[in-house]
């Protein structure tokens, strides 16, 4: 399942559009609690009984997974409570809880990633420990290494009471796919339950999560993608549009392709995210086609990554450890 980032709550001019209406297997979305909270006129809303999913622009029925906003404890101290945090996700009625957690950064001296990792660790046993409703509660996990990541999800297991674990910290290495590769399969080894993935949900990384038994991942590629006017391509990747001459019709037929020619969405910023948006659901239906009609997965992820040394290589990679592990 993939959590396209809504931006509600954040001040940018990068809006996310409205798309539960035309893309239904898109009836999801993953928000910032925490940007949402300290937005005062909108937080106001919400407290006098304002819909969240009005003030998104999608339908009621949407599963919405509210995180703590821990992205923006990247340089800066917590400023909020699990407490404070959970009031604030069952106010917007979310679906899916993740954890208050502190993401770690390759620029940091391990000792203070490790005391990043313990943190996270405390503060989502408080959060289990203070939650009592029936909505979702994903632990948040993070480190650089497999074993700690391994280790942190076993010890919530024994300590805690969760519906599953959100692997966080990855954006900042996704390059190094070795690592990554090795730090999901640790996570999906150390439980059996629900395994979300924080940020890696872009057309590259889609295949090699739903590969490695991710259950579910979010991603705003399609927004930053089309910020800097790169159209989104399922089973290539992205290609910035200042590249491309002499086209006048677009290589894909998802409705806002469809009908408009080239020089039209590479002039409209929104129409190039509404189009990237189609390219991360189209990549996911392509993956749950081959699971349907009983076809060898690992042929189709060949030939998907053909066209691509270094997604190849990743492959490569995670095909070698997941036979390790089975």
């Amino acid at each position: 399942m993939l959590f396209p980032v809504s931006n509600i709550g954040k001040r940018s001019s990068d809006n996310t559009p409205e798309y539960t209406d035309s893309i239904p297997d898109l009836s999801t979305a993953m928000v910032n609690a925490r940007a949402i909270r300290n937005r005062d006129p909108q937080w106001n809303r919400l407290v006098e009984g304002s819909s969240l999913r009005d003030e998104m622009g999608v339908t009621s029925d949407t599963i919405v997974f509210a995180d703590s906003g821990g992205f923006d404890f990247q340089t800066s101290e917590v400023d909020t409570t699990p407490e404070k945090t959970l009031e604030t996700q069952r106010r917007m009625d979310a679906d899916i809880f993740g954890t208050v957690d502190v993401p770690l950064s390759r620029d940091n001296r391990q000792a203070k990633n490790q005391r990043r990792i313990s943190r996270s660790i405390d503060l989502a046993l408080e959060a289990s420990d203070r939650h009592d409703g029936e909505e979702i509660l994903l632990g948040s996990v993070h480190g650089y290494d497999p074993e700690t990541v391994r280790n942190t999800i076993r010890y919530l297991e024994r300590e805690g009471s969760f519906d599953g674990y959100a692997v966080g910290s990855l954006v900042p290495i996704r390059t190094d796919y070795e690592k990554v590769t090795k730090i999901i399969l640790s996570a999906r080894r150390a439980t059996e339950k629900h395994l979300h993935v924080y940020g890696l949900g872009g057309v590259t990384y889609q295949p090699l999560l739903l590969y490695m038994g991710v259950d579910s991942f979010d991603s705003s590629a399609f927004i930053r993608s089309a910020g800097n006017r790169n159209y989104l391509i399922p089973g290539f990747g992205g290609e910035p549009m200042k590249n491309v001459e002499n086209l006048s019709l677009l290589p894909c037929a998802c409705p806002v392709c469809s009908t408009r020619d080239f020089e039209e969405v590479r002039g409209d910023r929104d129409l190039l995210v509404q189009h990237n948006l189609w390219a991360l659901a189209l990549e996911l239906r392509r993956f749950r086609y081959m699971v349907a009609a009983g076809e060898d997965l690992e042929s189709y992820l060949d030939l998907r990554f053909q066209g691509n040394e270094v997604t190849k290589r990743a492959f490569r990679m995670a095909k070698q450890q997941v036979r390790r592990l089975t």
